[in-house]
């Protein structure tokens, strides 16, 4: 049996874990690993090599920690395919899907290649009578981040990257759901030339979370998870004097207007839908068709690239779907399902009682697609987080965005229209972070910055892009004045640039 340890000073090791927890094949239901879970002496042992190591590092200059980012980049691109495989050995998503996981974590590594430019602080010469000021960006020191299964690369490494190029040293909790990717990015980085100490990956669940938000030596937190969670980790870090960015759960809409290509429609739903099983953050789970034509024509549309949908293991080259992550996810979307039949939606597709062919005690799940839904309605009201698309119905353009800022959550949210004007007015006035214009999963590239709205995100910074360098640095403004410039005598008033 494979065992998956820590990673602490630059090793991998089980440290003093005396508890471990089962990881599962989603595709087969077999336990093909167990991984070590922490005590509060491994997350002790993690911070020390933290803080041993950390002030050298922010004091190497930019440009040379810019280049193990360089090496970092090119040593995850070597692994590509390995990295994928184990990553869906794990997840349960395909190997192309994994990869595009990896890839758009790899992006912000490289991003952040370019730490000596965002680094930079601002100056002023001549600011008053022989005074200049200038401001710094300084690494606040040890920073932390919780990170969720659906993304065991791509969440990682958007944290962690940023954070570490700007300075810090930094403590990765993965899900202990599929840890081994997480891991092997520590490995990397080591072999990419990061000292020991710099990163750090401990396993665990609510003791060792607790652990990182209660710790004196840990200065920042980043969490990604459920709202509830979310909830939790801002208001305990945040009380603890911690600089935090917790993002939350989310309830994406797409609105289809009556102009636009039902056919591209269609196609972009199926793949924000039901592609990584709907195992997204930023999946689109409610369709909203503006007017009964429009509806009757985009469910016509879905029905039969949802039967069609190939759903199979990783390991098949075919697969456009795998399963999801756990038995117990497995069984919360059917029970979501049987509520929505309960409540009067009309299923449309009916994804229940799916079976693969060898793969019986696998975790798939069927595509459910919902036609009639309602805003009362459970399956619209929770994040199912599986494959089950809700169509609700809009009269007018005003109705559907009403629905959509109606709703607590505010991650990401969609139009598909070929009218301009409409485009443009959704894009102004939806209160959600993340607009998609004729694109279903607006997650913006590395240089501009991921974050939701309302019940999605507690925290004033987002993620990547010039956000996330704010968020791992602290501005310090220095004001020099240098002799020949200072009067004779005390000042008593208060110094103005008169």
């Amino acid at each position: 049996m494979r065992s998956i340890g820590h990673f602490i000073d630059g090793v991998e090791t089980s440290g003093n874990s005396a508890e471990f927890q089962d990881v599962f094949n989603p595709a087969t239901g077999e336990v093909q690993a167990r991984v070590a879970l922490a005590t509060e002496a491994d997350l002790n042992a993690a911070v020390a090599s933290a803080a041993a190591a950390q002030p050298k590092w922010a004091a190497t200059n930019p440009q040379r920690r810019a280049r193990v980012f360089f090496n970092f980049v090119a040593l995850i691109n070597r692994d590509m395919d390995a990295l994928a495989e184990l990553l869906s050995a794990e997840h349960g998503k395909t190997v192309e899907d994994a990869k595009g996981d990896i890839l758009r974590g790899l992006e912000v590594a490289e991003f952040v290649a370019g730490a000596p430019h965002l680094l930079k602080g601002e100056f002023t010469d001549g600011a008053g009578p022989g005074i200049d000021m200038y401001s710094m960006r300084q690494a606040v020191g040890i920073g932390a981040g919780i990170t969720p299964f659906n993304f065991p690369a791509m969440i990682p490494l958007w944290m962690l990257s940023p954070a570490i190029a700007a300075g810090n040293a930094f403590i990765l909790k993965p899900s202990e759901r599929d840890p081994s990717v997480p891991v092997r990015l520590a490995q990397l980085a080591i072999e990419a030339g990061l000292p020991k100490g710099v990163l750090n990956v401990v396993h665990g669940g609510k003791s060792v979370v607790d652990g990182i938000l209660h710790h004196e030596q840990i200065g920042a937190v980043s969490f990604v998870g459920s709202t509830p969670i979310a909830r939790y980790v801002y208001a305990t870090a945040a009380s603890e004097g911690k600089r935090v960015q917790a993002f939350g759960g989310a309830k994406n809409h797409m609105i289809i207007m009556p102009d636009a290509d039902m056919e591209k429609a269609a196609d972009a739903l199926m793949g924000a839908g039901y592609g990584s099983a709907g195992e997204r953050c930023m999946a689109v789970s409610v369709a909203v068709p503006v007017g009964k034509e429009t509806a009757d024509r985009i469910v016509a549309a879905l029905k039969p690239r949802i039967e069609k949908l190939k759903v199979g293991p990783a390991t098949d080259k075919a697969s456009e779907m795998g399963p999801v992550i756990t038995k117990a996810s497995k069984d919360r979307i059917a029970a979501l399902v049987e509520s929505g039949i309960a409540q009067g939606a009309t299923l449309a597709v009916d994804g229940r009682g799916f079976t693969l062919q060898g793969y019986e005690n696998g975790y798939f799940v069927g595509p459910s697609l919902f036609d009639n839904v309602t805003s009362e309605m459970d399956i619209y009201k929770e994040e199912i987080f599986g494959p089950v698309l809700s169509v609700v119905r809009a009269k007018t353009y005003e109705d559907a965005l009403k629905l959509t800022m109606d709703n607590p959550y505010g991650n990401g949210t969609a139009i598909f229209t070929r009218d301009g004007d409409a485009a443009r007015d959704f894009a102004a006035r939806v209160n959600i972070g993340m607009v998609g214009i004729n694109v279903p999963v607006p997650v913006p590239l590395a240089y501009h910055s991921f974050g939701g709205w309302k019940a999605s995100a507690f925290g004033d910074l987002n993620q990547h892009g010039t956000d996330a360098i704010k968020f791992w640095t602290r501005t310090k403004t220095v004001t020099a004045r240098w002799p020949s410039g200072i009067k004779d005598g005390a000042e008593f008033q208060m110094p103005t640039m008169k």
